[in-house]
């Protein structure tokens, strides 16, 4: 049986009969003290990098998409230069995600 550790995508998600289960997403609450931040050239399709830079674990790269996802369809190719999106803090991750 798989298991998945605290930070993955997938740890909500079932697995049975040697395969995934339908995908069930891990939200992330929107708090009023997150932070609004300008995607750059040094980001550019690199959520991972930011997800590193942020929290030191660059395995958290979809926690931006999962916290906009009115803005991030696509959590690679949607990563783009003069986008803004809002950046979860720590703590609301560890809160969220049990880390």
């Amino acid at each position: 049986m798989a298991s998945y550790n605290q930070s993955s995508l997938y740890k909500n998600t079932k697995y049975h009969l040697n395969a995934l289960d339908v995908w069930e997403p891990r939200p992330i609450s929107k708090e009023p003290d997150d932070q609004l931040f300008e995607i750059n050239s040094v980001y550019a399709l690199r959520p991972d990098k930011l997800a590193f830079d942020l929290y030191s674990d660059p395995g958290l790269w979809w926690v931006f998409a999962a916290r906009n996802p009115n803005s991030i369809e696509d959590p690679i190719f949607d990563f783009v230069p003069g986008k803004k999106i809002y950046l979860p803090k720590k703590s609301t991750l560890q809160r969220n995600l049990g880390l």
